[in-house]
C-alpha cells in the first residue's frame, strides 16, 4: 500500500508551540514517528510522504488547510492516509479528523488515526476516520504504533476493521435481530422494574457529580475569585491561549483595573461571536461590577488575579487538569468563592 502520513509541527521536529503557525509542508519519505510506522509496515505498506503543519494554523485556517493538505496529499495517489497518532492533544486531533474528512469525501480512501477518546477530534470527525484509541500522552506511542499498523493491515487484507478494535464511528448500519425492538424494550424494563440487571443497547454517557459547597455565611468578609472559559485576556493575548482545543490557561493581575476597556483586554476565543466581548470584556467577566459591590460591602474584596482559558473543543482532561492547578492557587490566596463565566 501507498502511504500518506500526516502529522504536527511537534512531531515533525518543526518546533513546539512557538511553532503552531507551521504552514504546511510535504516532505518525501517518512518523519518522526513515521519510522516506526514504516519499520512495522514491512511488506504490508509504505509511508511515501509526510504532510506536516502546524496546529494552529490548521485549526485557525481550516478551508484552505484541508484544501491545502488534500493537494499535497492527492499528488502521492495513495492507497490509505494515517494521521497522527493525536493522543490528547485537542487542535492536533481536530486536524486529524479534518484531514480524514476532506480525503474520505475527495478521494474516497481509508484514514486511520489514534487517539484518546476525549480528544475533541474524536467526537467530532470520529465517522470519517477509523481510529483507534491511545493513551493520554505520547508516553503511548509504543502502544499506539503497533495498533495503526495492525488496522492498516487490516485494510491491506482488503477486509473492515473489526468492531472492538476501533472507537465506534457513530455509522449506522442495519442488522437483523433476533426480537424486535418492543419486546428488547419491555424485556429491560420489566428487569428493571423488578431489579434483575439490564444492561441497554444504547451506549450511556458519564458525567461527573460534583457535591456543591457550604455556601457563604457572611459575603461581606468574603475574598472573590473570578474564573472565566471566555477567553478574556489583556490585549494581544500575552500567554498565546488557543481560540479552540486549548492546551493552556492565563493568570492575570487585577492590581489597580476597575474596567475591562477594547483597549486593554480581548478574547481570544474562537467559539461565539467576539464582537460584544471585545467592546467591553466586563459582559465576559464583570470586574466593573465586582468592584462596585467591595465599595457597597457586598463582597470583602475581589481577588487580585483572574484564570482564563477557552472552552471551545478543550479535551475535557485538559479542563480537569487546568482545574486542579487552579484550585491549589485559589486556596493558597484562600479565596473564599469563585465566579465562574463562560460565554
Amino acid at each position: 500500500m501507498r502511504i500518506v502520513h500526516y502529522i504536527n509541527q511537534f512531531f515533525g521536529g518543526i518546533g513546539g508551540e512557538d511553532k503552531a503557525d507551521f504552514r504546511p509542508e510535504v516532505r518525501e519519505g517518512v518523519v518522526g514517528p513515521g519510522q516506526a510506522l514504516n519499520q512495522a509496515l514491512a511488506g504490508t505498506g509504505e509511508i511515501v510522504a509526510t504532510v506536516i503543519c502546524g496546529d494552529s494554523w490548521f485549526n485557525e485556517n481550516l478551508e484552505e488547510a484541508k484544501a491545502t493538505v488534500l493537494e499535497m496529499i492527492s499528488k502521492y495517489s495513495p492507497d490509505l492516509v494515517i494521521a497522527g497518532p493525536a493522543f490528547n492533544a485537542g487542535r492536533y486531533g481536530m486536524a486529524c479528523g479534518a484531514v480524514a474528512e476532506v480525503v474520505g469525501k475527495q478521494l474516497g480512501i481509508p484514514v486511520v488515526s489514534g487517539m484518546y477518546k476525549e480528544n475533541p477530534g474524536v467526537e467530532v470527525y470520529r465517522k470519517y476516520a477509523w481510529i483507534v484509541e491511545t493513551g493520554n500522552s505520547a508516553a503511548d506511542m509504543r502502544k499506539a504504533i503497533p495498533a495503526i499498523v495492525e488496522m492498516v493491515k487490516v485494510f491491506a487484507a482488503g477486509q473492515t476493521p473489526a468492531p472492538g478494535t476501533y472507537i465506534e464511528r457513530g455509522v449506522r448500519v442495519n442488522y437483523m435481530a433476533d426480537e424486535r425492538g418492543s419486546k428488547r424494550a419491555v424485556d429491560m424494563l420489566v428487569k428493571k422494574l423488578t431489579e434483575q440487571a439490564f444492561v441497554t443497547e444504547f451506549p450511556m454517557p458519564e458525567f461527573d457529580r460534583v457535591a456543591p459547597n457550604q455556601p457563604i455565611r457572611d459575603l461581606s468578609k468574603a475574598k472573590i475569585a473570578l474564573v472565566t472559559s471566555g477567553g478574556i485576556v489583556p490585549k494581544g493575548n500575552p500567554d498565546h491561549i488557543e481560540s479552540s482545543s486549548a492546551s493552556k490557561y492565563g493568570k492575570y493581575s487585577l492590581e489597580g483595573v476597575t474596567d475591562l476597556t477594547a483597549e486593554t483586554h480581548e478574547t481570544a476565543h474562537g467559539g461565539y461571536d467576539p464582537t460584544y466581548a471585545n467592546k467591553d470584556a466586563d459582559r465576559v467577566l464583570p470586574v466593573d461590577v465586582l468592584r462596585d459591590l467591595v465599595k457597597e460591602g457586598v463582597i470583602g474584596s475581589l481577588h487580585e488575579y483572574w484564570y482564563a482559558t477557552v472552552g471551545n473543543g478543550t479535551a475535557v482532561a485538559s479542563a480537569k487538569a487546568f482545574a486542579q492547578k487552579i484550585a491549589e492557587d485559589l486556596h493558597n490566596y484562600k479565596v473564599d468563592a469563585v465566579i465562574l463565566t463562560s460565554t
